[in-house]
């Protein structure tokens, strides 16, 4: 099993994710992640997707992508040539003296901490998805009372792969 990271351009129409949905769910396509939002032209919506499977499954999706009504463009955003991210919010729980030390390492990956209760303190970085699986490990010893992670939004690199849209 492999992961690739597709990224399409589609008309920004009501329905249009659900209909992108509903394509790996009809197949039993292996999603991994998925992401959605405005780009800088508002009738258009960028969608990266994350998803696994062997040469011919990936092969198939990316087919079954491009056939879509709303699809404007679809292309592998190879890891090489374009930037990943990833948000995560992880609430955890935090004694009087647990404190400083989640401080220390929310300090060493660069996070912030978004919000401060009595008993707990939310947490939010950015990064690639090493980085936030690594962040997580180094909270293995705390109490971690909810997490969300948004996905993978993705780009290439440099000019040379824009597509321009009429």
């Amino acid at each position: 099993m492999q992961k690739k990271v597709f990224q399409l351009l589609v008309n920004n129409t009501s329905g249009v994710l659900s209909r992108i949905a509903g394509l790996f769910a009809r197949r039993g396509y292996n999603v991994e992640s998925i992401t959605a939002g405005a780009t800088a032209d508002p009738r258009i919506t960028r969608i990266t997707i994350v998803a696994s499977g062997d040469d011919v499954i990936l092969e198939q999706i990316e087919k079954q992508l491009a056939k879509l009504e709303d699809v404007r463009n679809i292309r592998e955003l190879k890891p090489e040539v374009s930037v990943f991210r990833e948000l995560l919010l992880i609430k955890v729980r935090a004694t009087t003296e647990q404190r400083q030390s989640v401080i220390a390492v929310t300090d060493i990956f660069r996070a912030k901490i978004v919000d401060v209760a009595p008993e707990s303190l939310m947490i939010e970085l950015t990064g690639n998805q090493q980085k936030i699986d690594a962040f997580i490990s180094m909270l293995d010893g705390y109490e971690i009372l909810e997490q969300a992670r948004t996905g993978i939004a993705g780009m290439g690199r440099g000019t040379e792969h824009i597509v321009y849209l009429d």
